[in-house]
């Protein structure tokens, strides 16, 4: 029975579970055991808890027993990334320096996704404290990809990416910075969605850049990313940027937007560094639109100035590398060689974090140093602002955006040495974080190589409904989504 449940959508689950053909023991027993025989060679994983996974299982089936089934996410094993509080569970950030966290407390999402019954599974790996397009900067070493286990499986999410992509999960929560759940998931095959900077709370997220993070489901369909959405949407007093606005049912509402839409397809998306058969199955796409009745109208490197001055400023507020936090552990033990007070914050740093977060480190404390403050940062949140009106001029003539996700399919392991390389990994994705809009990746095709290729919506604020719609509506023409890596 098993092996038939690993690449099922939440939704046929649901049905199953509904039905009482499955329970919900059952399927969390063949997740742990699919984890145990494949995770050696993907590597997806930081840890899990087989007894409280199997406990929450149990739960779930007493409650659908009795008739109290919360619903579609009832009984369904959800992974997070591993900077996604769970409460008496590992919260290491893929970082030596949380190696030995435990956190005392859920994040927001975490309670969301219980109070609709879904069974919290495994911490999953990424890059060290989400810095990076790859998931090769972390403390645990890469994830690898599950369609070429010497490729990777895109980043920071990678880990949720991959997990999802091998039938470790039926689906997956991570956090998206600059493109860090849609990149991954146009590497890996699978769905993922960024939805509007407020719409989800980051209260429990240890967070990258607190102006740009949002929290996001991987999930195998277009209707199981809105019934993951659902659940964790929504205002929290307990996050001052939560936007307080209603929440549909966006899994009903895909059935009340039918289009045809206007579709804006960005030149500049489109011009050197784009695969070339990356660019066909894009340009496919368009063509499977257009020819659905949409209306196809053709119209018109800030963001890592943006990014590093944030990672210096929030960890220093947030406690993350701020001495009193070293001194007192709740992170790592201080350096054991150390002389002073002064030397445990040099040791512990040097030790504790690795090579990409150290570089982001002190790129940050350069754009915000004298004389550069102006010429770099302030600038740079000038064209945020640019940007976003862009985007929204854009929106006066169209319903949405649609380019490639990622410039090429996945590359190979250590391929990417070059920071400046690595960075442009996210090229067509950080705009949309900038912007604070929603985005999602949807798979459109593979390469000839086999490797998945991801098309990317990006939609108007706070209108996921819509974005979700005009994305099931590309799904529903093509079975990409029914392809699965041969482990």
């Amino acid at each position: 029975m098993s092996a038939e449940l690993h690449f099922q959508s939440i939704a046929e689950l649901a049905a199953r579970l509904g039905a009482k053909q499955l329970s919900s023991v059952e399927l969390t027993r063949a997740m742990i055991a699919r984890t145990k025989a494949v995770d050696a060679r993907v590597k997806a994983f930081n840890s899990y808890d087989e007894a409280d996974a199997l406990a929450q299982a149990a739960a779930s089936d007493a409650r659908r027993a009795a008739g109290q089934a919360r619903g579609p996410l009832d009984g369904i094993p959800v992974g997070l990334k591993d900077v996604i509080a769970v409460a008496g569970q590992p919260l290491t950030a893929s970082s030596k320096m949380l190696a030995n966290f435990v956190s005392p407390y859920d994040a927001t999402v975490t309670q969301r996704l219980k109070h609709a019954g879904a069974v919290t599974w495994g911490r999953l790996n990424l890059d060290e404290f989400a810095m990076g397009s790859s998931t090769e900067n972390s403390a645990n070493g890469p994830t690898c990809n599950p369609w070429d286990l010497t490729r990777v499986p895109g980043g920071s999410s990678g880990g949720s990416a991959a997990a999802l992509a091998a039938g470790e999960a039926a689906a997956t929560l991570g956090s998206d910075t600059g493109g860090s759940i849609r990149q991954p998931a146009a590497l890996c095959g699978v769905v993922g969605l960024k939805p509007t900077y407020g719409l989800v709370s980051r209260y429990g997220l240890i967070a990258f850049a607190s102006s740009l993070d949002q929290i996001g489901p991987f999930t195998r369909t277009v209707e199981d990313a809105a019934i993951m959405l659902g659940a964790i949407a929504g205002h929290d007093e307990r996050d001052s940027t939560s936007f307080k606005t209603d929440v549909p049912d966006y899994r009903a509402e895909l059935a009340k937007r039918p289009g045809p839409w206007r579709i804006g397809i960005p030149k500049e998306y489109f011009g050197e560094g784009l695969d070339p058969e990356v660019a066909a199955a894009v340009e496919r796409a368009i063509a499977f639109y257009q020819a659905q009745g949409c209306t196809i109208k053709e119209g018109h490197a800030a963001a890592y100035a943006v990014l590093p001055r944030h990672l210096l400023h929030h960890r220093d507020r947030r406690g993350l590398v701020e001495p009193r936090a070293l001194r007192w552990h709740p992170l790592r033990s201080p350096a054991k060689d150390a002389k002073d007070a002064i030397d445990i914050y040099f040791k512990s740093r040097a030790e504790g974090f690795g090579a990409e977060v150290k570089r982001r480190i002190i790129l940050g404390t350069y754009v915000l140093s004298s004389g550069y403050y102006d010429a770099f940062y302030l600038r740079a949140q000038k064209v945020r602002t640019l940007i976003r009106q862009d985007f929204m001029n854009a929106y006066r003539e169209v319903d949405v955006l649609l380019t490639p996700t990622s410039p090429t399919p996945a590359f190979k392991i250590g391929a990417k040495a070059d920071p400046l390389a690595m960075y442009l990994c996210d090229v067509y994705t950080i705009g949309v974080n900038l912007a604070g809009l929603p985005g999602l990746s949807v798979p459109c095709g593979f390469s000839s190589g086999g490797l998945p290729i991801g098309l990317q919506l990006i939609g108007q604020p706070f209108k996921e409904s819509e974005l979700l719609a005009i994305a099931r509506s590309y799904e529903q023409g093509h079975d990409w989504h029914l392809s699965h890596p041969k482990l």
